[in-house]
């Protein structure tokens, strides 16, 4: 009996205990799903599902017609998802083979029995997220999905390709630092146009979930919780692709020959400060030359004789000189207190007038001036160059703009030297954005314009924000001023110091500017070395002026260094161009149209459609090509079709064709389309025979 009562006893215990044991397990379980429910679905979150950013696609920045100076590129990385809930063993069996050949022949880097290896292999492993490659273009993607199995689709064919972007300059270097860059690491570094406009270009990442699978890799899934990115706006910029090239090519050209340490051009449209081209170079090691800093809006130095028009101006607006006053230059040198300050011209000038000071660049001449009527007021001076808005910074529209100094009387360096010596550009200091801005102004007749960078923020070819052009002041100078400074620059270019730029078929106005260069406690010499920078700034026509520049070249170090010599060729070589391109186009055109009989305009497309039309209004037409594709040219009254070739991975030319052609050539290249405006296309962006990826937009600017 009582080992019976003893079996019982431990029975029940045992029973009891399992009782206990369930309704804690019920109890455990009831409390995950309802108290810790959000707990542990948090955390089931954390290792199963996640979130993550969805990136924006960055917006592109473009030139003043269209033509991109950056954008962003599609890049795929492909993985294959092997053991692909929707694929079928038949899909599989049926498709290996043919889906490795095909790896083979886009991909390489396996044969067919390599790549069949690896996948099958993975597929036993059961991956989920196998690594086929890297850096996919979106041509090559396409015919990803072409191959069997791939063909299927992400669930039934595994194929998993994920985008990423990368910036990149279709035109190389061109304006590279103006358009600039985002570092937006530790220091946050923001340049250029890509850092002032970063709000703008950004646009807004979305929300993307992944699901984590067998061996720590995430895969996106499609699910509701995901919202889509909202990509960035485009910046329209006042950039001329064409003067870029030129006043880079130009520069370039000057500083190679002068073995110069750095660089920079600026070109600017008279009428609205539109900056047209903005170029800065400087010497690696190596003796390259590229973009690396921008000097045009940054480098705030000693302009030297370039800053003699607005000593002089402001004398001329104050009363106390005209230019027809005599001035004694004697043998070329004048000393104040422990300075002597002379002329490039070792035995002087003698006695010149106030316009032949300021056309030889006599420093004697400005100083003599300059200290002679305001040596007793010498604040009365510095207000009128305040007054013209000189000590001031132009507020533009990017990041980094060095700041002008122009010292005023009790100031903590101003010495009795200080009248002297800012007369013609030194102890000031300005960037070469500052001077131009000025020397437009002179030749905008008075009107200071702020300099503009870009004009429009854009999407899908709206205009969301528009820039116009924004005076800083109506007028530097009274009309009697600028019209005295108009001439003495233009008296620089006729009989002064920059006789080589004159040209019979255009005038050019300006003024040259030699400086040394201070080094530090050293001042201007170390040792027996002395290093200059010389610079130009004007504009032209000089009779109507439609655009101003300037260039300044640093440190020349073959032995040449005057203004007119270094700086002063660029200038004319960027002039020349413009003003052939610019002018010369329309005269010719006009002067070739007399009368004379001419085939109708039938631009260029597909040849069939053109024979057609042509047909159709009994227009003679000569063909001489069989090409699919044609260009047409007049020739009297008949039309010639000139075949038109296309190779892989250069942009085809779509200029003169009607859009629906232009995107049936683009898109089937592997290209995307943007257009504005009606009737054929009148520029492309990238240019014709432009090496570019695929699956990167081309812009499109149509006319009637």
């Amino acid at each position: 009996m009582a080992l019976r009562d003893e079996i019982v006893t431990r029975s029940g215990i045992v029973y009891f205990t399992l009782v206990i044991v369930a309704v804690a397990i019920i109890v455990r379980i009831l409390i995950l799903q309802t108290v810790q429910h959000g707990k542990w679905s948090a955390m089931s979150e954390k290792f199963v599902y996640k979130t993550a950013e969805m990136p924006a696609n960055r917006g592109d920045i473009l030139a003043h017609d269209g033509r991109l100076l950056a954008s962003s590129v599609p890049y795929y990385t492909i993985y294959m998802d092997t053991r692909s809930t929707g694929m079928s063993a038949k899909t599989w069996s049926n498709g290996i083979n043919g889906l490795s050949a095909g790896l083979t022949k886009l991909l390489g880097e396996r044969s067919a029995a390599g790549w069949k290896s690896v996948i099958t292999e993975a597929r036993k492993r059961g991956d989920r997220y196998f690594l086929i490659k890297r850096r996919v273009d979106y041509e090559t993607l396409k015919k990803l999905r072409e191959l069997p199995i791939f063909r299927e689709g992400q669930y039934k064919g595994g194929l998993v390709a994920q985008a990423e972007n990368r910036r990149i300059l279709p035109n190389s270097e061109l304006a590279a630092r103006t358009i600039g860059y985002l570092n937006l690491g530790d220091k946050g570094t923001e340049v250029g146009i890509e850092g002032s406009f970063d709000k703008d270009l950004a646009g807004k990442n979305g929300v993307v979930i992944k699901q984590r699978l067998t061996g720590g890799d995430w895969i996106t899934v499609d699910v509701a919780g995901s919202v889509e990115a909202k990509d960035g706006n485009d910046v329209v910029t006042t950039i001329d692709i064409d003067l870029q090239d030129v006043a880079s090519s130009a520069l370039m050209t000057q500083l190679k020959k002068h073995n110069a340490q750095h660089g920079c051009a600026i070109v600017m449209e008279v009428a609205t400060g539109d900056i047209r081209a903005i170029a800065n170079l400087e010497q690696d090691d190596n003796g390259n030359y590229h973009e690396s800093y921008n000097y045009a809006i940054a480098e705030s130095t000693e302009p030297g004789s370039t800053f003699k028009l607005p000593s002089i101006m402001a004398a001329l607006e104050d009363g106390v000189i005209d230019t027809g006053d005599i001035v004694d230059t004697g043998n070329g040198t004048i000393k104040f207190y422990n300075k002597v300050i002379r002329d490039t011209r070792e035995e002087g000038y003698g006695k010149l007038t106030v316009k032949e000071v300021f056309e030889k660049s006599s420093n004697v001449g400005t100083s003599k001036l300059i200290t002679e009527h305001y040596k007793n007021n010498p604040k009365a001076f510095i207000d009128r160059l305040y007054a013209m808005k000189l000590n001031e910074k132009l507020d533009i529209q990017l990041k980094g703009e060095g700041v002008p100094l122009i010292r005023y009387p009790g100031d903590k360096l101003w010495s009795g030297l200080s009248l002297p010596m800012m007369s013609h550009g030194y102890e000031v200091q300005m960037t070469p954005l500052q001077i131009l801005t000025f020397y437009n102004a002179v030749a905008n007749d008075g009107r200071m314009m702020k300099p503009r960078f870009v004009t429009a923020i854009m999407r899908n070819g709206t205009v969301l924000k528009r820039y116009e052009p924004d005076v800083i002041i109506n007028s530097i100078a009274s009309r009697s001023t600028i019209k005295k400074a108009k001439k003495m620059m233009e008296g620089v270019v006729e009989h002064g110091t920059a006789t080589n730029l004159k040209n019979s078929n255009y005038k050019i106005a300006g003024k040259t500017g030699t400086a040394q260069i201070a080094m530090g406690k050293s001042g201007y010499r170390s040792g027996s070395r002395v290093s200059y920078q010389a610079s130009f700034a004007g504009y032209f026509p000089a009779e109507n002026p439609l655009y101003s520049c300037i260039v300044v070249v640093n440190a020349p170090s073959n032995g040449v260094y005057y203004g007119n010599v270094v700086a002063g060729s660029v200038f004319k070589e960027i002039s020349d161009k413009i003003y052939a391109t610019n002018f010369f186009r329309d005269y010719r055109n006009a002067a070739n149209s007399n009368n004379k009989p001419s085939a109708p305009e039938a631009g260029n497309g597909y040849r069939e459609d053109i024979n057609e039309v042509l047909r159709e209004f009994d227009v003679r037409y000569k063909r001489t090509s069989n090409e699919d594709w044609v260009a047409t040219r007049e020739s009297g009254d008949t039309i010639r079709l000139v075949g038109l070739s296309f190779k892989k991975g250069l942009v085809p030319d779509v200029r003169g064709m009607s859009l629906r052609d232009a995107v049936y050539l683009l898109e089937n290249s592997g290209y995307r389309v943007k257009y504005n405006g009606k009737g054929r296309v009148l520029r492309q962006s990238p240019a014709h025979g432009a090496r570019f990826v695929e699956g990167q937009i081309v812009s499109l600017e149509l006319n009637m």
